[in-house]
């Protein structure tokens, strides 16, 4: 695949010839710094997206304009109550235990720490 950055989102032209943006680079930049300093964060591309590891396990990520949580079994449904949370689904099955934070849900840079 050819990969191509263009303005502030990162591009990916597709076998059909097709543009299509994976991941929001600003965003991805505001999480990285964040976890920067801490030493047991990884970064990974996957799933079309971004993904940051905490000792080597997914906690957070972005796909598209999203941020991606982890938030455990027993937190999950009280997390899916906060206004701009929405199940985990990309797929068509939603993921127990991972929520999906819809971009207004961290405008600014201490709710994206919440």
């Amino acid at each position: 695949m050819f990969e191509v950055y263009q303005q502030t989102r990162w591009l990916r032209v597709s076998a059909w010839g097709r543009l299509k943006m994976t991941f929001d680079l600003p965003f991805a930049q505001r999480v990285r710094t964040i976890v920067a300093g801490d030493v047991r964060f990884t970064e990974k591309k996957m799933f079309g997206g971004i993904g940051f590891l905490l000792c080597g396990n997914m906690c957070v990520g972005i796909w598209k304009e999203n941020l991606i949580l982890r938030v455990g079994k027993i937190a999950w449904e009280e997390t899916l109550q906060r206004e701009n949370v929405v199940e985990f689904n990309i797929t068509g099955r939603s993921m127990t235990g991972w929520v999906m934070v819809e971009p207004d849900g961290f405008d600014n840079d201490q709710q994206l720490k919440n």
